[in-house]
């Protein structure tokens, strides 16, 4: 089974689908660690992110388990992915590498839970299940609000705001595999529910269109 679940940032995508990926007993992959995991191979051999041949290099050898290094969640991170991700070979490898995590899991699993922006459309475009999980922006907003301040970061709740209506519209708009949901996804809107909520929603939808 392939689970497909893409959103816009803060929706509750990633919890839900690491509950649903434990849940069935399968693998999970968040494709937006994979190419901060890119960004960081390069940058660890001294190279340069901008650089196409060094950059498409480090893409076509990710493995699996370069995705549970420790580094992908800090700013050198976030800044080695933005430049790798602009550079089409990169983006081409890595849709090789999800579509393969799809159709291959690793350590047995017998399917896949996948996480991003265009995993429906694009990635596993045949996937089992689709889901689509947003939420308002104002609500998604205060929540990574919250995150950010829990984690002893300083935020300001305007420029949060602003910050993710900006990334909306980025994502939404861009030429290349734009933020939508798949024709036949379910649209899980999480404004007002909760982790459980949304995974109980979650759940009845998939009993329901996976026998």
């Amino acid at each position: 089974m392939i689970i497909a679940i893409d959103g816009p940032a803060a929706a509750g995508k990633g919890t839900l689908a690491r509950r649903l990926a434990k849940h069935f007993g399968l693998a999970y992959l968040d494709t937006g660690l994979i190419y901060r995991a890119v960004g960081m191979a390069v940058v660890r051999a001294d190279g340069d992110p901008n650089r196409p041949e060094t950059a498409e290099k480090a893409a076509r050898a990710l493995k699996p388990e370069d995705l549970e290094a420790q580094d992908l969640r800090s700013d050198a991170a976030a800044d080695a992915a933005s430049r790798v991700s602009a550079i089409p070979g990169v983006r081409q490898a890595l849709l090789a590498f999800q579509r393969k995590f799809a159709k291959n899991p690793p350590k047995g699993a017998k399917g896949a839970v996948l996480d991003g922006r265009d995993i429906g459309t694009v990635v596993c475009p045949d996937a089992d299940i689709k889901l689509f999980v947003t939420a308002r922006v104002e609500v998604r907003a205060e929540r990574r609000f919250k995150e950010l301040r829990e984690r002893g970061l300083e935020a300001i709740h305007g420029r949060v705001l602003a910050d993710m209506k900006e990334r909306d519209a980025r994502d939404s708009a861009r030429p290349v595999s734009p933020l939508e949901p798949a024709k036949d996804a379910y649209q899980l809107d999480t404004s007002e529910l909760d982790a459980d909520q949304a995974f109980a929603a979650a759940l009845g939808f998939i009993a329901a269109n996976h026998g």
